[in-house]
């Protein structure tokens, strides 16, 4: 994951790389999202990459996607 990092301080991620080699660009971040109290705690960023919005997560380990199934 490769990320931007605002005037703020506050980063936002810009390209997904998976571990075959293939990369995503992420278009926008269009919505952040704190979960708390549920299975994941986090944050939770709805982004577009191309014209599909998907979902990517950030906690203190890190960041994470969920691959399609």
């Amino acid at each position: 994951m490769d990320c931007r990092k605002s005037r703020d301080g506050t980063e936002k991620p810009s390209v997904i790389y998976w571990p075959d080699g293939r990369n995503w660009k992420i278009k926008r971040v269009l919505h952040e999202t704190v979960l708390e109290g549920t299975d994941f705690e986090g944050i939770r960023y709805t982004i577009l990459i191309g014209s599909a919005e998907k979902y990517i997560y950030r906690n203190s380990e890190g960041w994470f996607v969920v691959p399609p199934s």
